[in-house]
């Protein structure tokens, strides 16, 4: 993948307007009742690195990511670390760019001697890196991104996804069209490779194979969609999804616009963060993004009133500079209380095969609106979603949370609830 700049995304979007095994050692032991020669861990510290685009295409929303799990982390250390260990947190840019990736991951693993990746960003970025994840026995978790490659425990033991996969995100989605928009021409454009294709195979489980009047791709590489957007137009599509990047989101609204074409907009959770497309679009942000559609497995970020919301509010305002408040900030201080609670419950003797056991022995409660598939044959995250609605700048929750599987298991209501935080904001 060629490098792509922040610059001429931005130009894209003013054109458009004007993501073993880890798993099968523990790359260190017990002896004597203590955690010995274990990469990425002393008596004091438990080192934890990434991949991260804090440039490039998909740096716009994205970046906030990584700074909100370090100031989650600064929290937990301050209030006495992990087991009486604090969390180093290691993350370089790799501009979206594979290949950038690569050479991110190595040094951490090889030169820094992380203790495990975590949260590694991109379904183009880190698929390149899990067979040297695998063969240098890290754990890989909770990468950021929902493709299907991070649940192969038989393959990559060492990797676990965290958010709702493409596919059951695509199937939720046409489960809410086929109630709701029956009879509607459904068109789908993502990313070229296996977010993309993921969506497109959750769609399809629902509506059928012939259930999309039409499927475009883009590259991150070329901002140029408006032949994706062209084609759609004269397919006469009424309901769009869209497996895109937030930046990739913009431009398409920004296209469609531009070209006079409004259908309903349905857009992936990792690319549909209201305040994230507004400040990408601007002036025109308000009346492109009403009305559009989209999931989340999170809760509102507005709904001050949620004592997780509330919880991850105080932390940001206090460890990272009071950031405007996004659906980022929220992904990455939840990602990072999940692997809080599993480096707390794998022990005081920390290994990396004890990780990689507490995860699959599950049980853990977060933020989610769902529950966690996580065990011995399921490495993937959470395990549904809810659909949200963009009225007047604020995306509203719209109905109940459906969960299903990346198979052929039915969409359906779940009664599970969200569990409230503990007390102090610390994971048991």
């Amino acid at each position: 993948m060629e490098r792509f700049t922040r610059r001429s995304l931005a130009g894209g979007i003013a054109l458009a307007l004007a993501v073993a095994m880890a798993a099968c050692s523990s790359g260190g032991g017990k002896k004597g009742g203590t955690t010995e020669n274990v990469p990425g861990v002393t008596g004091t510290e438990i080192l934890l690195g990434s991949h991260q685009p804090l440039t490039g295409p998909a740096a716009p929303g994205y970046s906030k990511i990584a700074p909100a799990s370090k100031a989650y982390f600064d929290y937990v250390n301050a209030n006495g670390g992990v087991n009486g260990r604090k969390i180093t947190y290691k993350f370089l840019d790799d501009m979206y760019n594979p290949s950038n990736t690569q050479q991110v991951v190595r040094q951490l693993v090889l030169e820094d001697k992380v203790f495990a990746i975590f949260n590694g960003l991109g379904t183009p970025t880190h698929s390149g890196v899990l067979d040297f994840l695998k063969t240098n026995r890290v754990p890989d978790l909770f990468v950021a991104s929902g493709s299907l490659n991070w649940n192969q425990p038989d393959k990559y033991p060492g990797t676990f996804g965290w958010q709702t996969d493409y596919a059951v995100e695509g199937k939720i989605f046409a489960n809410y069209v086929k109630n709701n928009f029956a009879g509607q021409k459904v068109c789908h454009l993502g990313q070229a490779d296996d977010f993309g294709r993921d969506s497109v195979v959750g769609v399809e489980k629902v509506l059928g194979a012939s259930g999309l009047t039409s499927k475009q791709t883009y590259v991150p590489t070329n901002t140029d969609v408006g032949p994706q957007l062209s084609a759609f137009k004269a397919a006469a599509c009424q309901v769009v999804i869209l497996a895109t990047v937030p930046g990739f989101t913009a431009l398409s609204l920004g296209t469609a616009a531009r070209l006079g074409f409004h259908p309903q907009w349905i857009v992936s959770s990792v690319g549909g963060d209201y305040l994230t497309l507004a400040d990408r679009l601007k002036a025109a942000g308000a009346p492109l993004l009403e009305g559009m559609l989209g999931g989340t497995y999170l809760p509102a970020v507005q709904d001050t009133s949620n004592k997780w919301i509330a919880l991850f509010r105080k932390v940001n305002a206090d460890y990272n500079n009071n950031a405007a408040f996004d659906g980022n900030i929220l992904y990455g201080m939840s990602v990072a209380y999940t692997v809080v609670q599993a480096l707390k419950a794998a022990g005081k003797n920390l290994t990396r095969q004890g990780v990689l056991d507490a995860i699959e022995k599950g049980g853990f409660t977060g933020p989610g609106l769902t529950t966690f598939r996580f065990g011995k044959k399921d490495h993937s995250g959470y395990s549904g979603l809810q659909m949200i609605k963009t009225a007047g700048g604020v995306q509203t929750p719209l109905g109940p949370v459906y969960t299903t599987d990346d198979a052929d298991a039915a969409v359906q209501e779940t009664t599970v609830k969200q569990a409230d935080p503990p007390a102090n904001g610390l994971p048991g």
